[in-house]
């Protein structure tokens, strides 16, 4: 009994590791304005990324972060997007 599950727990981690590589790559195929799109759209309206200052938008993007589950790619392009366009 304890080696199947043992062995079920080990399909559904190697499940999980084959899903989160397919997420990760199609997150690296996007752009930053994209991911910022995408993901801040599904709640409210996007402010133009002059609204904030590099400084507002990392307390924002850290917030936002939790909120939208963002991964750490996706976290990171977005804001190196929002910082850019200051």
């Amino acid at each position: 009994m304890t080696t199947k599950i043992a062995i079920i727990l080990i399909g559904v981690l190697l499940m999980a590791m084959i899903v989160e590589s397919c997420v990760s790559s199609k997150v690296a195929e996007k752009s930053g304005s994209q991911l910022w799109a995408e993901n801040c759209m599904r709640c409210h309206s996007i402010p133009p990324s002059s609204a904030y200052t590099n400084e507002e938008w990392g307390t924002i993007q850290t917030h936002m972060r939790t909120r939208a589950m963002l991964t750490e790619d996706e976290y990171k392009k977005i804001l190196e997007f929002l910082q850019s366009e200051e």
